[in-house]
């Protein structure tokens, strides 16, 4: 039977002879699919003999051009049950791809000169079909060049070929919605405020395994001021509000061999970058919860806003160490400032991963002349409230800080978890205010509960009930501990428009604010629209 028969039999026997084939034509047979059918194209298996596959019986008047094609050129694939499906429907696009496929071993063989494999017959066979359809090769060949124009023109037009540029900015509407006294005096911040931070990061690799981020930052979003720490917006700024645009965080990571990861920080560290906190709504205020209480456990915000080093280190799967140092005064030579002889935060995470669904974190922080960020104004006594703003005394501090944090997943659309944290101070000189040295004993704990694609792929509601630093012991003269506690509860929704943009409603209810009965409830309501590039 000659070789011309032997082709046209495959082709009425199935239509996947030539559309299922070598690896030499399965790029095109994806490219031709694409055009021809939305049906995704299934992985193709390899075969070197007819025999594998079980669909195919040797009384099959098609079995020898089969046989002819796999044993002979190697140019047919099977599916990976071990199928050959040789009812299936061809399209010409599929054959011209098969055709191509056979062609490229042919030409192979040639070359290698393997002249017994391929007789003049099945060179005239080829030959023929490859003039039959010649329109549908041109069109391969014409979407070829097409793709590569385009790549070229992208290439010479990229923003550049090392750097990428990501963003993000963060709009939030934020009220007081319900609140009176707290510690004696009005809460006057109620009126609804639209404040924004931008973020620009620069993304600069220069091995395809590194990263140089630089961030340019602007942030005039503020916390209305409620007379303690406690419901801070995760999105607002700490320092002065300002619409200038600064360098926000700048660091460069790089691998050291293949489970060691280290981090130099010149400016704006933070520990996300390089520690895993462990909580599924930590989306550093651009995503997940709105307060900086629920994006994370508080001793986590000692160790950031400097300079410094960090490593991570994974010790397989399931266990990983995180270690790194950053000085807040490392660009201040003065005597009091310097990389190590200033105010700094340090910090060692065990973190456990016995399997995709359980992390558990281990942590301790030490640091001197840093805060919590959030809960009362005693757990935070270096800073003083006043012109809406957190100023610090100058009273040093030196803390040691130990928290455990944990995750669950319970199913792809619930993730239970929460933390526990202590805080031990010490102010290590007397002043006015403090005349006697001691220190406090500060915790604060949190479950929380994420729900992923919720109602929308991409959506995430999320709920925080937890109590924010409170100082439970005091040794220092003139510096009580919280009697009472307060709770902070905390709903939020994000709802995923598209790719780019979400919005998100919550709200953060605190009782007995600064962990005094004594003062009103204050409700705060915000709505967060995040846009990203």
């Amino acid at each position: 039977m000659n070789k011309r028969k032997i082709f046209f039999k495959l082709l009425l026997a199935s239509p996947l002879a030539f559309g299922a084939l070598s690896v030499g034509g399965k790029a095109a047979l994806a490219e031709t699919d694409a055009m021809a059918s939305p049906t995704p194209q299934k992985k193709m298996a390899q075969v070197t003999s007819v025999s594998q596959l079980s669909d195919v019986q040797t009384t099959s008047w098609a079995f020898q051009a089969l046989q002819s094609l796999v044993e002979r050129y190697g140019c047919i694939a099977g599916y990976p049950n071990g199928t050959y499906r040789g009812n299936r429907a061809l399209t010409r696009y599929e054959f011209a791809a098969g055709l191509n496929a056979c062609l490229d071993r042919v030409n192979e063989l040639i070359a290698t000169a393997t002249s017994d494999l391929v007789t003049r017959d099945d060179l005239a066979t080829l030959q023929k079909l490859q003039e039959e359809f010649s329109a549908e090769l041109a069109t391969l060949r014409g979407r070829t060049d097409a793709l590569e124009a385009r790549t070229a023109e992208l290439e010479a037009n990229q923003f550049s070929t090392t750097t990428k540029l990501e963003g993000e900015v963060v709009a939030g509407l934020t009220s007081v919605l319900a609140s009176d006294q707290v510690n004696g005096e009005d809460v006057e911040d109620t009126n609804a405020a639209l404040g924004a931070r931008v973020r620009l990061d620069l993304v600069t690799s220069f091995t395809g395994k590194d990263s140089l981020v630089t961030r340019l930052e602007a942030n005039n979003a503020v916390n209305p001021e409620i007379g303690t720490l406690e419901g801070g917006l995760s999105f607002a700024t700490e320092d002065d509000p300002s619409a200038d645009v600064e360098i926000g965080t700048l660091f460069y990571e790089f691998p050291l061999g293949k489970s060691t990861d280290v981090y130099a920080f010149a400016t704006g560290a933070e520990p996300d970058e390089f520690v895993d906190t462990i909580n599924i709504l930590d989306g550093d205020g651009g995503s997940g919860s709105i307060s900086a209480f629920g994006t994370r456990n508080p001793i986590y915000y000692q160790v950031e806003e400097g300079a410094g080093l960090a490593v991570k280190h994974e010790f397989g799967e399931n266990l990983e160490v995180s270690l790194g140092y950053i000085g807040t005064t490392a660009s201040d030579p003065g005597e009091d400032g310097g990389l190590f002889n200033g105010d700094y935060g340090a910090i060692a995470q065990l973190t456990f991963k016995p399997s995709d669904r359980f992390k558990v974190g281990l942590t301790y922080v030490n640091a001197y002349n840093q805060f919590l960020t959030t809960g009362s104004n005693a757990a935070n006594f270096r800073r003083e409230l006043g012109g809406g703003a957190f100023q610090t005394i100058d009273t040093p501090v030196s803390s040691n800080s130990y928290g455990l944090q944990t995750s669950f997943e319970v199913s792809k659309n619930v993730v239970l978890g929460g933390w526990v944290g202590y805080t031990n101070a010490r102010n290590l000189s007397t002043s006015v205010a403090f005349p006697d040295r001691g220190s406090l004993d500060i915790w604060n704990w949190a479950v929380t509960a994420g729900f992923p694609d919720l109602g929308k792929k991409g959506n995430l509601g999320g709920i925080v009930v937890g109590m924010e630093p409170k100082v439970t012991d005091s040794s220092i003269e003139g510096l009580d501990e919280n009697n009472d506690t307060s709770l902070h509860l905390e709903a939020f929704y994000q709802y995923r428009l598209n790719d780019n943009i979400s919005i998100t409603p919550g709200v953060i209810w605190l009782t007995a604010p600064d962990h005094d009965s004594d003062n009103d409830d204050i409700v705060i309501g915000t709505l967060r629209t995040t846009l990203s590039f």
